[in-house]
């Protein structure tokens, strides 16, 4: 596939758009709607329609009629992004094709701990929030290391919460589900949300919490063995909102969450065996945090903490050590006008991380501290062009400087359709445990043992997108080209007694190039008596450049589509998450894994104002995934029956 070939998709999915704009322009519309706000993409906010990123915007609405335990749940049949096995049963977010650990995920623009890094098969980050204190969910696809820094090298996920209001408002919300057959996997979930004002106009508290549990799924191949492990989580958060004169605002708070999983694993050798492993894990962040606005601008500073702790047990055989991860951070930026046409965006930011683990050194502990500054131009070139340019600079104890520049530029030819397009760079530092030349780890059920490399460089990406959207509010299509150009990726590479069991030796190494290309089309209609259709389609081509060979789990096509039925306080919508062919690796050689669909189900039933009920179906069809290959690094759950309630106050 060469670059002309990706521009004449481009340029057939643009005109595409244009026919469509013919074709319904008969039935006028309304233009594009500026009423959503986002502040991810440039830390200032901005309407989503002149966002200079490629951005989807989830709503609370949206995420009240489905069934939901965790952020990968929230962001299934998102453009752009598949959910992938990060291992142990586990599931990680991929944007464009980028592994999941390229993923920044943020609570309020805050960073939580980057598990991944210090902790092998870590989704730890996804379970954070509960669900019923997201007000919204903001994905922004591409690297924005220009404004956040090193881990958003594919994208972020900022999960925006609900805020105390000047009356008392609350809900109460009680999900439960079952999967069909004997194996398995049912769910329960309880969430309450609670906000209002102490001190009318000055002094606010909002409160949420959520207990949840997922029973473990059996392997339908081997009964003995887990193949979705199972959860017990709760967590609560507590914030204190005080506007001691108007425009000026300081929170305080604190979010506390313990989670335990279980499994069944089978561990190889010469005589082979199965036992139960069970992790626990504590994790809390406490924050101080301030926001001004003034007559020039805006200012925000804020302080946190966040800190995990894992332990570990197996009923046979050698548990893994408890590991610890502690992050602090200061940061803070100011945003001024100068004249009409430009906004300036200066901040920095201050973080320290602490690893404490007796196998990532001799003295069983580690830290990296890092500093950067990032500078930001949102500049009106012209009542409808504007361009955003930035850089951070962040500094690492070990390599130095490192900037990340990025432009953006966004042209609206009227009201209903506009052009889009940038070009920025990122990277990714490795890890405390990959450049520790004390680490050392037995991988693969004992089949090598991994030891890190002081030597090692980051991870570097350059990406390049383009794209048009038109809007006519109830009726909208958009579709953007992009391509992600990765260097010095970091793997494990054997370098001693390769192949011999138990005397494998792997380092980690740079050794990768790769380039991940691709076309997302987006699009959704009202249709007649109450119906609706929402789509999109993502075709990727990703490949090793050193090797030629395709990188393994990411499907050439993938999309999703949800066709929804309104009528008064009823709702129905039915859900298609399409997965196209994809390479996986069988040993020294790929081998394709078949496609697949999941079909779904919703119900909702507004009672009142305040009641509302929901009912669905996920995996109508009863695929497994097992039946077609081993191979898939994540199975999805079989037929899996739903219902909850929601009560507001």
């Amino acid at each position: 596939m060469t670059m002309h070939d990706l521009s004449r998709g481009l340029a057939l999915a643009v005109g595409s758009i244009a026919t469509l704009h013919a074709a319904v322009a008969h039935a006028g519309g309304e233009a594009t709607d500026f009423s959503t706000i986002v502040v991810t993409a440039t830390a200032t906010e901005r309407n989503l329609a002149d966002a200079p990123a490629s951005m989807t915007v989830i709503t609370r609405e949206e995420l009240q009629q489905r069934s939901i335990l965790d952020l990968s749940d929230a962001l299934r049949g998102t453009p752009g992004v598949t959910l992938s096995g990060v291992g142990m049963t586990r599931r990680g977010i991929r944007i464009r094709g980028m592994d999941s650990e390229y993923t920044l995920v943020l609570v309020n623009g805050r960073r939580i701990n980057a598990a991944s890094d210090a902790i092998a098969h870590a989704d730890f980050d996804l379970g954070w929030v509960p669900v019923e204190a997201i007000e919204r969910i903001e994905v922004v696809r591409g690297p924005m290391s220009s404004l956040y820094g090193s881990e958003a090298l594919g994208g972020v996920v900022n999960i925006i919460t609900r805020q105390a209001t000047d009356e008392w408002k609350g809900s109460l919300s009680f999900n439960g589900g079952v999967v069909d057959g004997r194996l398995g996997g049912d769910t329960y979930q309880a969430g309450v949300y609670a906000g209002g004002p102490l001190i009318a106009g000055k002094l606010g508290v909002s409160f949420y919490g959520e207990n949840r549990r997922k029973d473990a799924a059996a392997d339908a191949l081997d009964e003995r063995l887990t193949e979705q492990e199972g959860r017990r989580a709760d967590s609560g958060n507590l914030v204190l909102s005080w506007t001691p004169v108007e425009g000026q605002r300081i929170d305080v708070s604190h979010l506390e969450g313990n989670e335990k999983r279980w499994r069944n694993a089978l561990q190889a050798g010469a005589v082979p065996y199965v036992y139960e492993t069970v992790d626990r894990i504590d994790r809390s962040q406490s924050s101080l945090s301030y926001r001004g606005q003034w007559q020039w601008g805006e200012s925000a500073l804020r302080a946190y903490r966040s800190t995990l702790d894992r332990s570990n047990e197996r009923s046979r055989g050698t548990a893994t050590g408890p590991q610890r991860l502690t992050e602090d951070a200061v940061d803070g930026h100011a945003s001024l006008w100068f004249g009409e046409r430009h906004r300036f965006t200066l901040g920095g930011e201050w973080r320290r991380e602490r690893l404490e683990d007796v196998t990532v050194n001799p003295a069983g502990h580690d830290q990296a501290v890092g500093r950067s500054f990032f500078l930001q131009d949102e500049m009106e070139l012209a009542p409808r062009w504007s361009l955003v340019v930035g850089n951070r600079f962040d500094h690492h104890q070990q390599f130095g400087w490192h900037q990340s520049p990025r432009a953006y530029t966004v042209y609206r030819l009227n009201d209903r359709f506009a052009l889009k397009g940038g070009v920025g760079s990122g990277f990714k530092a490795p890890s405390l445990k990959q450049l520790s030349p004390g680490y050392s780890a037995v991988g693969g059920g004992g089949l090598f043992t991994i030891y890190g490399n002081p030597d090692l460089k980051p991870e570097t990406v350059t990406t390049y997108e383009l794209g048009a959207d038109w809007n006519a509010g109830e009726w909208s299509l958009a579709a953007t080209a992009f391509q992600n150009d990765l260097e010095d990726l970091i793997q494990t590479r054997c370098v001693a007694d390769c192949g011999i069991r138990g005397r494998e030796v792997r380092n980690y190494i740079n050794v990768a190039q790769a380039r991940l290309r691709g076309v997302e089309v987006t699009g959704k209609a009202a249709l007649a008596a109450g119906f609706s259709l929402d789509a999109n389609y993502t075709w990727l081509q990703a490949h090793d450049r050193v090797s030629g060979l395709p990188l393994v789990e990411r499907p050439r096509h993938s999309g999703a589509t949800t066709l929804a039925w309104q009528h008064a306080r009823f709702r129905a919508a039915l859900r298609g998450e399409y997965k196209g062919t994809q390479r996986q690796t069988s040993g020294s050689r790929q081998v394709d894994l078949p496609a697949y669909t999941l079909w779904s189900l919703d119900l909702g039933y507004r009672i009142s104002d305040r009641v509302s009920v929901r009912a669905g179906v996920e995996n109508l069809r009863n695929e497994r995934l097992s039946d077609s290959s081993t191979l898939y690094s994540y199975r999805e759950v079989g037929r899996y029956y739903s219902a909850g309630i929601n009560l507001a106050f």
